[in-house]
């Protein structure tokens, strides 16, 4: 029991979070792990319920195939509405029950293992779409994290241009500087400006992404930074795992190829039922004793049972169901091939994508180190300068310039950091090891 009471807590926690905030007005937001919206995202997607469906469904075609040997019982009654004239072909009768299961068929072995495949086919795909879902909310729950920080650095970013504006206003009204440069500084604020209108609108777009993965209100989400793993650095030469996708592709092909042999074999070999029938017979609103001899009149009760041996000798309808699963067969085998042709050539360009941005983030990462040393020596100079009947005119114009570029360049970082967070993770999922990233995002 205790361990029951485990499995449930993780669901009741996730819901009684996603009862709680939809009490709360959409603009109060609440820091939310990235467990948490994965958790809900796959509780919530659209794709996973439909392949739960699809595996109930394969469930049911397995027992369905398997059915088949156990005895079905019917009950059928036939009262006549108008009292019955002549001989009608067969005994009347008030009810019938009759059971019949089939006994022996080579073919029925076939459809029953096709079905197992295809419901090992159907759980696989199910775990595939989880692992999609997941790895969706966890891109877009990273992108989100890492657009709010550029948010907040532009946002100092925009304060420090304004400044930048009022100093060469100053400087201009005085003739120290050109009217180009107070124009200069007015586009470089303007440019800002419209940097964090984009940003405003990325955040907005994420935020209503989430809340439809998650099912939460928009604007209910605030990304928690420590609850992200950090991205391994995968390389193509990792040992790849056969994907969940492609495995179930296979496994639909050999389950067609397996129905196309059942049907096959259908046209060639017999298969053995059984069946029993009792009638209970009357001769209320019939006249049918007038046609026995009237020492034995018509029975009431009546059993029949036996085994039914089916041939197939000429079945032309068969033989055409033969020929189409037989062509669903080799268009599933195609198709799964295919599949695993893309991936391939997806390892191959994401692996080149992923040197480059590897390359381009730590780029990114220097200029920001260098920017940020830069400041420094400027902050540093201008405290030298401070109060000194030596000190340059320019120097508030280059104190703001030089923080401007170390937050252009810290939101620069930031970007090309994400995309390749995003590279690698789409690797991991190519190469079949997303699963492990993810047990860690369950395990923190």
């Amino acid at each position: 029991m205790q361990v029951k009471i485990r499995s449930i807590r993780p669901v009741l926690v996730a819901s009684l979070l996603l009862s709680g905030l939809s009490l709360f007005p959409a603009h109060l937001a609440a820091q939310v792990s990235l467990k948490t919206v994965v958790d809900l995202a796959e509780r919530n997607s659209s794709t996973v319920k439909l392949a739960s469906a699809d595996v109930d469904k394969a469930r049911a075609v397995l027992s369905e195939s398997k059915d088949v040997i156990f005895p079905s019982l019917q009950f059928s009654t036939g009262i006549p509405a108008f009292p019955e004239v002549g001989f009608t072909g067969q005994p009347p009768s008030i009810f019938s029950v009759t059971v019949q299961s089939l006994v022996f068929s080579i073919p029925q072995k076939h459809y029953i293992d096709a079905a197992h495949t295809g419901l090992n086919a159907a759980t696989v795909r199910l775990k595939d779409a989880r692992e999609q879902v997941a790895l969706d909310t966890s891109t877009a729950y990273i992108e989100f994290d890492s657009v709010n920080q550029q948010i907040e650095a532009t946002k100092q970013q925009q304060a420090l241009a304004e400044r930048l504006v009022e100093i060469e206003l100053e400087r201009s009204e005085a003739g120290v500087d050109p009217l180009s440069e107070l124009l200069q500084a007015k586009l470089t604020a303007a440019q800002i400006k419209l940097a964090r209108r984009h940003l405003e609108t990325r955040a907005g777009t994420l935020a209503k992404q989430l809340a439809t993965l998650t099912g939460l209100p928009v604007g209910s989400i605030t990304p928690d930074h420590a609850s992200i793993p950090e991205i391994p650095a995968v390389h193509a030469d990792a040992p790849a795992r056969t994907l969940p996708g492609i495995e179930a592709a296979r496994m639909l092909a050999h389950s067609r190829e397996q129905q196309a042999q059942g049907d096959q074999m259908t046209n060639y070999l017999p298969q053995l039922s059984f069946f029993a029938q009792y009638n209970r017979n009357t001769t209320l609103l019939n006249n049918v004793n007038q046609y026995f001899n009237p020492a034995h009149p018509l029975p009431a009760n009546n059993f029949a049972s036996g085994f039914n041996i089916s041939v197939p000798l000429f079945d032309m309808t068969h033989r055409a169901k033969s020929r189409e699963s037989a062509a669903d067969a080799l268009r599933a085998r195609v198709e799964a091939e295919q599949a695993e042709h893309q991936n391939d050539v997806a390892i191959a360009q994401l692996t080149g994508t992923l040197r480059e941005l590897d390359a381009m983030e730590e780029i990114a990462s220097l200029k920001q180190q260098i920017a940020a040393e830069q400041l420094k020596t400027v902050n540093v100079q201008l405290e030298n300068a401070s109060g000194g009947p030596s000190q340059p005119q320019t120097a508030p114009k280059a104190g703001q310039l030089a923080r401007i570029d170390e937050r252009q360049k810290y939101t620069d970082s930031l970007e090309a950091g994400f995309e390749l967070s995003k590279a690698r993770l789409e690797l991991l999922r190519a190469l079949g090891h997303i699963g492990d990233w993810l047990n860690e995002v369950h395990a923190k």
